[in-house]
C-alpha cells in the first residue's frame, strides 16, 4: 500500500477525506460534517451526551491492536454510555490529534473502523477536528442519543429488595488483555516470534472489538421491563456496583455462584493465576449492562437469555457484599481501571 503523508493534505484536505466517507442515516441530523457546527432536531425527546477520551499507550496499545479495530472499539464503547441511559445513540463526533509517524492511509482505517461502527448501530458521524501531536495518538469523541423522558435510567434509581441483573458474561475482555500483553512481552525478546493466539478467538473479540448491548434495551422493552438503575461495565463489575449503591443510597448482596463467566475466560485466567470470579469482579472492558429491576420482573427478566441475576439490593447502611459459595461474605472492594491512579 502506498503511504501518503498528511502534510500533502494538511488539516482540511483531511476533513474532506473523512467527510467524503461519511453517509447520514438519522432524519434528525440536519447538518453533518463540514460547518461551524453539526445541527441536530432532537424533538420533543431528551438529548443524551457523553464524552470519551483515549491515549495511546493509556488506554490502547498500537502493538496487537489494530486501528481499524481501535476506531471501532472507540466508537462502541460511546455508544454503550447511552444505552446505559436506556437511550439510542444518534450521532457521535470525533476528534484526533496525530503526530507524523501516522500516514493518510492509516488514519483512512481509523475512521473505517468508526464508519462500521456507525453503520452498525446506526449512528451519524456529524463532525470532529483534527490536529497534530507531538507524539501519539489522542481521540476524543461525543455520542450525542435521545430517549423519551419517561424511559431515562439513571444509576441513582436502585430500590431495596430490587434484583442486580448482568447481561452476557463478564471477564472475557481483560482475559483476552492478559493473552495480548504476554505476547506482546514474548515479541519485545524475540521480534521472530509468531503469536500464539490459537483457541482465544472469542476473549480477543471481547478485548479488541466489544459491541454496544443494544439488544438488552430492546428486549427489556419488548418485556416490558424498566430497570430502576443502570450502568454499563467499562471499569468492572465491583466498581459499577458501588456507583449504583452510592448514588441509590443502598447496599447489596451479589452471588460469586451467580456471575456468568464464560469457559474460554475461565480457562484463560487460571492459566495465569487468576481465581476468575476475581476476573469478573475486577475486569473492565466488558461493556455488558448492569441494572436493577423490581423484584415483581422477576419471571419478565428471568424470560430473557442474556440476562443473568446475580443479586440484590440493600438497605442503606448494610454494605457491599459478595457471598461465596460457602456462605460467607467478602467485602466487594474495587480494584478495576482508574485512569489517574497508578
Amino acid at each position: 500500500m502506498n503511504r501518503t503523508e498528511l502534510s500533502e493534505l494538511g488539516e482540511f484536505g483531511l476533513i474532506e477525506h473523512i467527510a467524503s466517507r461519511v453517509k447520514l442515516v438519522n432524519t434528525s441530523t440536519i447538518k453533518g460534517i463540514g460547518d461551524d457546527a453539526a445541527v441536530i432536531d432532537n424533538r420533543h425527546a431528551l438529548t443524551l451526551v457523553s464524552t470519551d477520551l483515549l491515549v495511546e499507550n493509556i488506554h490502547f496499545d498500537l502493538t496487537y491492536t489494530p486501528l481499524k479495530h481501535l476506531g471501532y472499539k472507540a466508537a462502541v464503547v460511546n455508544f454503550s454510555d447511552i444505552y446505559a441511559m436506556n437511550g439510542v445513540p444518534k450521532q457521535i463526533t470525533v476528534g484526533i490529534a496525530v503526530s507524523n509517524r501516522f500516514s493518510v492511509e492509516a488514519v483512512e482505517e481509523l475512521y473505517s473502523g468508526l464508519r462500521l461502527a456507525c453503520e452498525n448501530y446506526h449512528v451519524d458521524l456529524v463532525g470532529g477536528d483534527t490536529t497534530s501531536s507531538p507524539g501519539g495518538l489522542f481521540i476524543s469523541l461525543t455520542v450525542i442519543g435521545e430517549a423519551n423522558s419517561d424511559e431515562v435510567v439513571y444509576r441513582s434509581g436502585a430500590k431495596e429488595n430490587d434484583l442486580i441483573c448482568v447481561s452476557g458474561d463478564l471477564g472475557a475482555a481483560y482475559a483476552g488483555l492478559l493473552i495480548l500483553e504476554r505476547e506482546k512481552e514474548v515479541f519485545k525478546t524475540n521480534p521472530d516470534f509468531q503469536p500464539d493466539l490459537a483457541g482465544n478467538d472469542y476473549i480477543l473479540e471481547r478485548q479488541l472489538k466489544p459491541e454496544a448491548k443494544k439488544n438488552i434495551n430492546q428486549a427489556l422493552k419488548k418485556n416490558e421491563i424498566k430497570p430502576t438503575a443502570m450502568i454499563d461495565i467499562s471499569d468492572g463489575l465491583a466498581s459499577e456496583i458501588q456507583h449504583i449503591c452510592k448514588q441509590s443510597d443502598k447496599g447489596c448482596r451479589i452471588y460469586d455462584d451467580k456471575l456468568p463467566i464464560d469457559q474460554q475466560t475461565i480457562s484463560a485466567v487460571l492459566d495465569f493465576g487468576i481465581d476468575p470470579s476475581t476476573c469478573a469482579l475486577n475486569g473492565g472492558e466488558d461493556y455488558e449492562l448492569l441494572f436493577t429491576v423490581g423484584i415483581g420482573d422477576f419471571e419478565k427478566v428471568k424470560r430473557i437469555p442474556e440476562v443473568h441475576i446475580i443479586g440484590h439490593i440493600t438497605a442503606p447502611g448494610e454494605g457491599l457484599f459478595l457471598i461465596t459459595g460457602k456462605g460467607e461474605q467478602v467485602p466487594i472492594v474495587s480494584q478495576g481501571w482508574d485512569g489517574l491512579k497508578k
